[in-house]
């Protein structure tokens, strides 16, 4: 069994590292004295900042800027006895980020949610030649074929980061995208996100503190009113399953462990046009009457400046709130456009057919940091998880089959057939309302025909959907016993 095999290299370890005689501790101290000798050749290069150009006798090597679905779907293809693979990204995690509001109010766990890179390419951790490292890209060099990059590191008392440079064969660049806050001042400052497992702990400590700040002694009734108003702007499909799950965790806990308060909480959403505009009218309909019967007030307005206790519409209305979570849909990040790369409209990276970059050798731009470039006549595609994820399985095989045809290497794909260009069809969308009420929508647009579905038997099909969906059965393990633990006990309001 596994677990005994681990077992039992863990004591050929510990009996290996007992010392042999009595200075053996301050043997392994010395090379911290700044009084030692020189460190053999072997421990300098064990220590070289850079990872230089890959030699004839190595396999050639692929680097992945970034950790979301398009990154982890390509390293999860890539075939490591054609590459090595190296990950540079700030976290060491993917977020399944359809489930990522249930984490907000206890329905999900968030380790649930966060799958390590190491489980999805375990390459990076036991292959001589691949890596993953903590860090944030600082800077590309085509003609260098490298990348600069910078540790990250947290709070102020922290190492000072520590800059490298790498040297890659392909370079993909999979660095997501950033919330757009339309340039509204006060946004930044004060809203936040729902785009990382950080941004949901937030959310989930924010709103247990106003629960139970608003039932301390002395409290007025418009100041709890005010701590206790959700507030959500964007009306697209993560504001509103946001808006869903948190009613649902109103309805079904706070009404029941929070009596005292629980005729001040309530939640609005703020949407400048329709909500779920990409759905169909007739579920979109459906929809508003769902969360309004939940108790979701639900406003057309556009945000004109967002306060420290209120935010402005642009009709001059001002609205108070003690949770302020902004999804307003997602663009470029300041680093993607400082790129001197090609662009497409609205920002993101220019890519041909092929998810290639082109006037430049070896880089190649996948999930919502890439769009395709006027030039090849096809539209922008959208930043969805399954557009990411289609992306990073067709350039893994992409990429394998290059490989095979012995262009792995720097600058020798040129004469190389690459095969079929990148064509994605859409699948369809999926958004819950809670009340165990969803939609389901099919279709492969906004104009085809196509089946559409809402109420218990689409909340049913989203989870159904959702779970085999997860990265790994650990995490569908962990979904399923969050989901059943919930139903049985309800959600866990602790403060941690």
């Amino acid at each position: 069994m596994a677990w005994f095999g681990r077992f039992v290299q863990l004591a050929n370890v510990k009996n290996s590292a007992r010392p042999t005689n009595p200075n053996h501790f301050l043997t392994s101290l010395s090379h911290f004295s700044s009084t030692a000798g020189p460190a053999p050749a072997a421990a300098v290069r064990s220590r070289q900042p850079n990872l230089a150009p890959t030699r004839p006798d190595e396999k050639p090597r692929v680097v992945v800027l970034g950790s979301g679905w398009a990154a982890c779907r390509l390293m999860k293809g890539l075939d490591t006895k054609a590459y090595d693979v190296v990950c540079v990204s700030p976290r060491n995690h993917m977020v399944f980020t359809p489930l990522l509001a249930s984490t907000c109010v206890g329905t999900l766990e968030f380790r649930s949610v966060a799958e390590p890179i190491a489980r999805i390419q375990p390459a990076i951790s036991t292959a001589p030649g691949s890596y993953f490292f903590l860090a944030n890209c600082t800077g590309v060099d085509p003609d260098d074929h490298s990348v600069q990059c910078e540790t990250v590191t947290d709070g102020i008392s922290s190492l000072e980061p520590w800059k490298f440079k790498i040297t890659y064969d392909k370079l993909v660049v999979a660095l997501g995208a950033e919330a757009s806050t339309f340039g509204i001042h006060g946004v930044n400052e004060n809203a936040i996100f729902l785009r990382e497992v950080h941004h949901a702990q937030e959310i989930r400590r924010k709103l247990l503190l106003n629960l139970m700040l608003s039932d301390v002694p002395g409290i007025s009734e418009e100041e709890k009113r005010r701590l206790l108003h959700c507030v959500v702007v964007g009306g697209g499909p993560t504001g509103v399953e946001f808006s869903g799950e948190l009613s649902d965790f109103i309805m079904k806990d706070v009404h029941q462990r929070y009596a005292h308060v629980k005729d001040f909480i309530h939640v609005t959403l703020i949407e400048a046009n329709e909500i779920l505009s990409s759905f169909d009218d007739r579920l979109r309909r459906y929809a508003t009457k769902q969360l309004t019967k939940s108790g979701v007030r639900l406003v057309q307005g556009v945000v004109k400046d967002v306060k420290s206790q209120k935010i402005i519409l642009n009709d001059g209305t001002e609205v108070p709130y003690g949770l302020l979570v902004w999804s307003t849909g997602v663009g470029p990040s300041p680093f993607v456009r400082s790129l001197q790369l090609p662009k497409s409209p609205g920002g993101r990276i220019g890519v041909d057919e092929w998810l290639r970059v082109p006037s430049v050798q070896d880089i190649f731009a996948i999930g919502d940091c890439s769009g395709f470039l006027e030039s090849t006549g096809k539209p922008v595609l959208p930043a969805l998880a399954q557009v990411a994820e289609r992306q990073g399985k067709y350039l893994a095989e992409l990429l394998n089959s290059v490989a095979k045809a012995g262009g792995g290497r720097a600058n020798s794909i040129k004469e190389i057939a690459l095969g079929d260009p990148f064509v994605y069809r859409h699948l369809g969308s999926m958004a819950t309302v809670g009340r165990y009420k969803a939609l389901v929508d099919l279709r492969q647009s906004k104009e085809a025909k196509g089946l559409s579905l809402a109420g218990f038997t689409s909340w049913f099909i989203w989870r159904s959907a959702y779970l085999t969906r997860v990265v790994s059965w650990r995490n569908r393990f962990y979904v399923a016993i969050n989901w059943f633990t919930t139903f049985v006990f309800g959600r866990d309001i602790s403060r941690i």
